[in-house]
């Protein structure tokens, strides 16, 4: 099967909700997955259903769980370098059908790494593996490397209206 190269962007709700469960469905399908979280850290509810599916579904988080604002720290780059590296080796490693850069497209747009950077990861791609890359402010250049493009737009959300995310829902 030929992999492609899948990003998910814009400003509306579901880009992590839609990897997740693309996710799912591939392990379901006997696929072995392995998701890169950027940014976040914590015990997310989507960690704790992936755990239920650890035979086909890792995911590490690459994050120091604290919201970035401005420039990063050096501590925040070498977590997101780690995070860089560990998506080289999973790609190379032939163990991963899927690998999904959660949060990939914000860890650019913030600094934490370069587009550049990732589309140097994409190029060593096997042809088999695919890869989805999330997170809002895509870089025009990833865009153009990808096979598949879905911007998620934002037409009318409650979180205007006051609602904090929800268990379960949002976070």
């Amino acid at each position: 099967m030929k992999g492609y190269i899948q990003v998910y962007t814009g400003n509306g709700k579901g880009k992590t909700t839609a990897a997740i469960g693309l996710s799912v469905r591939a392990a379901g399908a006997g696929l072995n997955v392995f998701i890169a979280q950027f940014i976040k850290m914590g015990d997310y509810s989507e960690i704790k259903s992936l755990k239920k599916l650890s035979d086909r579904i890792t995911i590490k988080q690459f994050g120091l769980g604290r919201f970035i604002k401005g420039k990063p720290s050096e501590d925040d780059i070498e977590a997101a370098q780690k995070g860089l590296h560990a998506v080289k080796s999973a790609i190379l490693s032939r163990d991963y059908d899927v690998v999904i850069l959660e949060e990939g497209n914000v860890a650019i747009a913030i600094g934490l790494f370069s587009a550049n950077d990732i589309i140097k990861i994409l190029n060593l791609k096997p042809e088999n593996v695919e890869v989805v890359i999330t997170g809002r402010n895509a870089a025009p250049e990833i865009m153009d490397k990808a096979d598949l493009v879905t911007e998620m737009k934002d037409i009318k959300h409650y979180f205007n209206k006051g609602v904090a995310a929800r268990t379960g829902i949002e976070k």
